[in-house]
């Protein structure tokens, strides 16, 4: 059973928790870790690219000239791809990029990154975060106190105003709930940060 130090925001050590194996012990699936990120990716994009096709450009409606005895190609339409202000070949048009992925996939891609993160031993475990205002040098001073200076995730067990618009200033650091957390942002940060009461909730989500 993986086993991590707990700590206080000044980086103390305050004692030590035992992480549940089935969540953090098991080993990795790289192929649904890798499909959750790419649904996760996909679902980011807008989809709002467009062009314009010959048949939607204005003009084009007569023969630019006669088809034989000019000695110049022959041409249909001044709307053709080649002619300036011609139609996009192929031309994007708005779409959906969202694909889904079920719901076993997703817990076991879930755990896949959490239990890759514990084995890399880049999960930090606080015994209670906490901002008795909205101040970004003191979430600063956090990562700093507990060896996270890089991208970090941190996860929160409920919504907590002064603590997310702490962290939100900070280049490479996101925060989330644990019904918000993703294998995109788990995997990408460098440190994931939780609360402990927090993986007490992650316990009871995922068990």
């Amino acid at each position: 059973m993986p086993n991590v130090q707990v700590v206080d925001m000044q980086g103390k050590n305050v004692g030590s928790v035992d992480l549940a194996e089935s969540i953090f012990g098991i080993e990795p699936n790289a192929a649904v870790m890798h499909q959750m990120v790419v649904s996760y990716l996909a679902n980011q994009r807008q989809g709002t690219q467009s062009a314009l096709t010959r048949s939607e450009v204005s003009g084009g409606g007569r023969k630019p000239w006669r088809q034989k005895g000019t000695g110049r190609a022959r041409q249909g339409s001044t709307r053709a791809p080649q002619w300036y202000h011609g139609g996009v070949v192929f031309a994007p048009k708005p779409r959906d990029y969202r694909f889904s992925v079920n719901k076993k996939v997703k817990r076991l891609a879930m755990k896949s990154a959490l239990s890759s993160k514990a084995q890399a031993e880049e999960i930090i475990v606080i015994d209670s975060i906490t901002f008795d205002e909205i101040k970004t040098a003191k979430a600063a001073a956090m990562l700093k106190a507990v060896g996270s200076e890089k991208k970090a995730l941190i996860v929160l067990p409920e919504v907590d105003e002064k603590a997310i618009k702490s962290a939100r200033n900070i280049p490479g650091v996101k925060t989330a709930q644990v019904n918000e957390m993703n294998v995109y942002d788990i995997l990408n940060a460098d440190k994931l940060i939780i609360a402990k009461d927090a993986l007490t909730k992650i316990e009871e989500v995922y068990a």
